[in-house]
């Protein structure tokens, strides 16, 4: 372990949270990494596993939970927000379509910059919006790279299936056909952060009419551009 802060269990915890930024990891190799007694890794890696902090993986081993994703994105928030403007704007002009970029908070998807349609009909949603998680391509987005056990919580009641969410994961984009409410189409696609993490969904979204039953094949090109440009971008303001 490295020179202590002086507080034991933070330290022990902060080592833990070190020793799964390799990836998922055993409870034996996390005691050999750490070099903590086997009882008092488990004890706080399991805390650690209560608030988010640390997930499962399918495997039973250890890796890092998506509540620090939400961490990180709250601390970055302001960066995405103002980086996402004119990438939505760009976007909405392309498709003719409102834009927003929504990012995951607790038991809701916040949307926290958008670029409406300027006149016609138009799927309004204001900047501060809470939208549900069980329903829309946004929110398929946000839940299809979770670790397994916070993905298994998000799909109950859901609107969509795991294998929906394996589809999702498979093309690195969603769509919704009246999902979230009826006569509204979606595709959103993922915002990355500097770690390849998904922190947010970028989404286009309109009437069913315009948009069509297939707005994926019509627009998930383009959508995945933008989620890709906006990831850049956030890369590049991390890196300099």
């Amino acid at each position: 372990m490295t020179t202590g802060s002086g507080v034991g269990v933070l330290d022990k915890a902060a080592a833990i949270l070190n020793a799964l930024e390799n990836g998922p990891t055993t409870l034996s190799q996390l005691v050999d990494v750490t070099q903590i007694s086997r009882p008092t890794v488990h004890r706080i890696a399991q805390s650690l596993v209560h608030h988010g902090l640390v997930g499962r993986d399918m495997h039973g081993r250890f890796e890092l939970g998506g509540r620090l994703v939400e961490l990180a994105s709250a601390a970055g928030e302001d960066r995405l927000v103002s980086t996402a403007g004119p990438v939505l704007t760009k976007l909405r002009d392309l498709t003719g379509e409102s834009t927003q970029v929504f990012r995951k908070q607790g038991d809701f998807r916040v949307c926290i910059a958008s670029a409406e349609r300027p006149v016609g009909l138009r799927d309004t949603i204001p900047v501060g919006t809470q939208l549900s998680m069980k329903a829309g391509s946004a929110a398929q987005v946000l839940l299809a790279w979770e670790d397994n056990e916070r993905m298994i919580d998000g799909l109950h009641h859901a609107r969509f299936t795991p294998t929906i969410l394996a589809g999702v994961r498979r093309r690195g984009w969603a769509q919704s056909l009246g999902e979230r409410e009826p006569g509204v189409a979606s595709v959103s696609a993922p915002i990355r952060g500097q770690s390849g993490r998904v922190i947010a969904a970028l989404s286009m979204s309109g009437p069913i009419e315009r948009l069509t039953r297939q707005p994926g094949k019509i627009h998930h090109e383009s959508v995945v551009n933008a989620g890709r440009e906006l990831s850049d971008l956030l890369r590049i303001q991390s890196e300099g």
